[in-house]
C-alpha cells in the first residue's frame, strides 16, 4: 500500500485530504507539520509521496522559520529525498503561481485548495507515486 504524507498546519484540511485518500485512493495516510519528522520519514523511506502545505504558518526547521516551498527545496537538494516525490497544495492560486511555485521549489506537481474533485485529486497524486519495480 502506497503511503501518503501530508503536511499541513490546518487539521481539518488534513483530514480531509486523508479521508478521500484512504477511501478513494486506497492509501495509507501520515500526517505532521513537525520539519524534523518530515525529514526523518521523507529519510527514512516511509512515506512514498509527499502532499506539501506551501504556507506552513507555524513550521520551523533548525531555528528558522520555513514554508512549505522552503522544505521542498531542503528535500530537493538532499540526494536522499531529492527523488521523493512533492505536491504542493495551496489555497492562494494566482495566475502564474503554480509556475512560480513549481520552479521555485523543485517540486513535481501542485494542487489547489480546495479540492472539489476528489477522483482527480486521486489520480494526481497516483499519477506521481513511483511504480513498484
Amino acid at each position: 500500500m502506497k503511503t501518503v504524507l501530508i503536511v499541513e498546519d490546518d487539521l481539518v484540511n488534513a483530514r480531509v485530504f486523508s479521508k478521500i485518500l484512504m477511501k478513494r485512493g486506497g492509501m495509507a495516510v501520515k500526517h505532521t507539520e513537525n520539519v524534523e519528522e518530515v525529514m526523518e520519514i521523507a529519510k527514512a523511506g516511509d512515506a512514498d509521496i509527499i502532499l506539501m502545505d506551501v504556507s506552513l504558518a507555524h513550521s520551523v526547521y533548525q531555528g528558522q522559520s520555513v514554508d512549505g516551498i522552503k522544505i521542498t527545496q531542503i528535500l530537493k537538494s538532499d540526494p536522499d529525498t531529492a527523488n521523493l516525490p512533492i505536491i504542493l497544495v495551496t489555497a492562494h492560486a494566482m495566475a502564474g503561481d503554480r509556475e512560480s511555485f513549481l520552479s521555485q521549489s523543485g517540486a513535481d506537481g501542485y494542487i489547489s485548495k480546495p479540492v472539489v474533485d476528489h477522483q482527480e485529486f486521486v489520480n494526481a497524486i497516483r499519477a506521481l507515486i513511483p511504480a513498484d519495480e
